[in-house]
């Protein structure tokens, strides 16, 4: 079977106006485009279009989602307070969220493009696929948006998948830079959906993230969290995959795994302050192939988060979209030759110390 791909250009009319990075312009602050703009997404599309390999993935159609989903996981009041903002000028969904007109209808595209891809998987369509779409999803919570993502699309899918199509046990692995708070909070009583995040220690949001949030009430052991710090790189995200997502996946047993894709832990990303290159991420979704055969029959989709490098996203997409299908183009990353042999590409101590105190907590998932 082929690999799905999600894709609508209306996802690029999300408007989250102009800013000096995700700082609102205005007084001594320049304005430019916003950090979170359609830019390193495009680009992504694009490589995917000039590599040949767009014409070898089974192109998915997008849908309208409806706010009987949005429901599952978002409360009545906050989805009301952005289709009011959007029928209007705009306005912000919460904590640094911008958005313009029309933003509404286009984060619903967004789910609904999430949905219709679990839709193929799980109906045996496809193997695995990716959606890249915007706005981005793992930091909304349920009343409220946060760090650009309107709307929960990993959480919303994982819930769809139960609801829909009777799944009983889903997984969620978060490689954002950024700690995937909003799908944490989705799930942090629910012993039926494993959420596993990686990311950069202490970064965004501040407030969550830590080690010992590991889930509460008969959710308890179902979360786990690895704040890796600043400056890890290549074997720390290998050594994280083997070590705690392996054995937590395999004791966990999930009929399916979602992966909110951000490509911002990659050595370029203005956001991060990771050292990741494309063989990190094309390893990284190797592995999981690897371990989605041996327990779901195949079930992995992503769904894309942030990543803002415009130079970089794309190489690293292109990684992992050739890892999925199988397919190798002709395109070589021309940045990987310098960024994979800087020294701190290496397992650090530190880091190590970290990826121990997460494997203990990997033990204790069932």
């Amino acid at each position: 079977m082929a690999t799905g791909f999600v894709f609508d250009e209306r996802y690029m009319w999300h408007d989250t106006g102009s800013a000096a990075g995700y700082m609102p312009a205005g007084g001594y602050v320049q304005p430019e485009p916003h950090m979170e703009s359609p830019e390193s997404k495009r680009r992504f599309r694009s490589l995917l279009e000039v590599s040949g390999l767009s014409k070898k993935l089974v192109s998915i159609e997008s849908r309208m989602g409806t706010q009987e989903e949005l429901r599952y996981f978002h409360t009545e009041e906050y989805i009301e307070k952005i289709r009011c903002l959007s029928n209007a000028s705009g306005g912000d969904a919460g904590d640094i969220t911008p958005f313009g007109p029309g933003s509404f209808e286009i984060a619903l595209l967004a789910l609904g493009g999430c949905l219709e891809l679990a839709n193929a998987v799980l109906q045996g369509k496809i193997k695995n696929g990716y959606a890249l779409i915007r706005p981005i999803g793992h930091h909304a919570e349920a009343d409220r948006g946060r760090g650009f993502c309107i709307f929960g699309n990993a959480a919303i899918t994982a819930k769809y998948a139960q609801k829909v199509h009777g799944l009983g046990r889903v997984a969620t692995v978060d490689w954002d830079v950024h700690h995937g708070n909003g799908t944490q909070w989705a799930f942090y009583r629910d012993p039926s959906v494993l959420t596993i995040s990686i990311h950069q220690d202490g970064y965004y949001p501040a407030d969550s993230g830590s080690i010992d949030e590991t889930g509460e009430g008969d959710g308890e052991g179902y979360n786990l969290n690895i704040p890796l710090p600043a400056g890890s790189g290549h074997e720390a995200y290998i050594a994280v995959i083997e070590r705690v997502v392996f054995p937590a996946l395999k004791a966990f047993n999930p009929e399916l795994i979602i992966v909110p894709s951000g490509f911002d832990a990659n050595v370029l990303d203005p956001l991060g302050r990771m050292m990741n290159t494309s063989k990190t991420y094309r390893i990284m979704t190797l592995l999981l192939m690897e371990l989605a055969n041996e327990i779901c029959q195949d079930r992995l989709l992503m769904v894309h988060e942030g990543g803002y490098s415009t130079a970089y996203v794309p190489f690293c997409g292109l990684a992992v979209m050739e890892a999925l299908s199988g397919i190798k183009t002709e395109v070589e990353d021309p940045y990987l030759e310098a960024y994979d042999s800087l020294p701190g590409q290496e397992l650090q101590p530190h880091q190590n110390a970290v990826i121990k105190k997460c494997e203990d907590l990997a033990t204790k998932v069932k």
